[in-house]
């Protein structure tokens, strides 16, 4: 066989991939560029992927292009694959200096492909730390089993199970977004939304075209903090994607969060309709577990105060628990405040009971949390149980208070 020829740039392999440039360099310096992790061991396209990309860089391309190909044979419509592939045939002729560095190729095309690689080989570069957890999750019910959080910066999707109420890392994927990146604000704009959502149905493949791939869950976007905000918008969904294609650009999408249809059969049986949330930021904040039970601890009392001060028949104290620019249901203070006190007339006991809590930190926000939970309400002339969503927000005086109330 004809020996390789590659560039003399002695530029780093993962540099390269990392700066938007790829150099098959036999340099000294590649050698140790991608580490081997363990998770590299679990058969899994991604993986397969970097461990060719580190072969390279350990100038073992026969072991590179072997893996490539087989990576092909189980997966045809991996296009970053075979351009990967392409590169490593076509160095056999000349020096490459750029992924893709081939004549009549799309550039726009290339440019996607060469932000793929980049954050699949960031994410085997910075693994998830088994020692720290989003931030966000602060407490998941006891019917939640598990939670979904994105991280469209990083084109990755994590999910997280819950044991015994805390969150523990299960696995993560490759993602794409919005075209238009993050933070949707309106109707057609192309963006994905970022906040705390949960799944509201489970769309099949057969209830489908061939775009959304394998299924598809939608969130429900716009919650009420986005309305309260004038968002709008709708038919946000995490879905597949076409049969012909196995992943799509990190920035592909009309405002969805999008898999490849293995990691959406496999991110699929983690997911309730109605119960599983779907935290989505554009930079995942992360935390350790002493930090979240600290976070949580600081507004448990103030929940309970709140059931507290309801079952006390105390207008005054029970009001005091909503903030100044709470609404609901087109309800401001001063109408919810006039309900409750009409109400609690004609009571002459209350009982209150909640369970099933969970406390969700809105991203990018250290002031808002969504509290979700089930309440079994009962009176003298009236009981009923529903599924309750409020969301808590800390004013500056370091108080936390109710800004919305509503069914979940």
């Amino acid at each position: 066989m004809k020996p390789y020829n590659f560039c003399v740039n002695r530029g780093r392999l993962v540099a390269a991939v990392m700066a938007g440039t790829f150099c098959l360099a036999a340099t000294s310096a590649m050698a140790r560029d991608i580490p081997v992790l363990p998770e590299l061991a679990i058969a899994g396209p991604e993986s397969m992927l970097v461990k060719s990309l580190h072969e390279i860089s350990d100038r073992r391309i026969d072991s590179a292009l072997n893996g490539i190909e087989h990576l092909l044979k189980t997966n045809p419509n991996f296009r970053l694959a075979h351009l990967i592939r392409g590169d490593l045939l076509l160095a056999r002729s000349r020096p490459i200096s750029n992924m893709g560095d081939a004549a009549g190729v799309s550039l726009e095309r290339i440019a996607d492909l060469r932000a793929e690689a980049r954050v699949r080989v960031q994410r085997h570069q910075e693994p998830v730390s088994r020692d720290m957890v989003p931030k966000y999750l602060l407490q998941m019910s006891s019917d939640q089993k598990y939670a979904v959080v994105a991280d469209t910066d990083k084109s990755r999707l994590y999910i997280y199970q819950n044991v015994q109420g805390k969150a523990r890392y299960l696995a993560d994927y490759y993602i794409s977004s919005g075209k238009n990146g993050s933070q949707k604000l309106k109707e057609g704009d192309q963006k994905t939304p970022l906040g705390v959502y949960f799944i509201t149905a489970n769309l099949p493949r057969a209830k489908l075209t061939d775009f959304y791939g394998s299924g598809a869950f939608p969130i429900n976007y716009p919650n009420e903090w986005d309305k309260r905000h004038g968002r709008s918008g709708y038919g946000i969904w995490l879905h597949g994607t076409p049969s012909d294609t196995y992943s799509r650009p990190p920035r592909a999408s009309d405002g969805c969060v999008v898999l490849a249809n293995q990691d959406l059969d496999a991110v699929a049986t983690t997911l309730q309709v109605g119960i599983t949330p779907v935290l989505i930021s554009d930079k995942v904040e992360w935390a350790n577990p002493d930090e979240v039970i600290a976070q949580r601890n600081e507004l448990a009392p103030h929940l309970e105060n709140w059931r507290r001060d309801w079952e006390s028949k105390n207008a005054d104290n029970y009001l005091a628990h909503y903030g100044r620019d709470f609404s609901s249901g087109g309800q401001d203070l001063a109408r919810w405040s006039q309900h409750k006190r009409q109400v609690n007339v004609a009571k002459s006991w209350i009982k209150v009971d909640i369970s099933n809590v969970s406390m969700l930190l809105y991203p990018g926000r250290d002031d808002l949390i969504v509290v979700s939970f089930d309440q079994d309400y009962s009176s003298n002339n009236l009981s009923n149980k529903m599924k309750k969503r409020q969301y808590w927000m800390k004013e500056k005086n370091g108080h936390w208070r109710i800004i919305y109330e509503g069914a979940a």
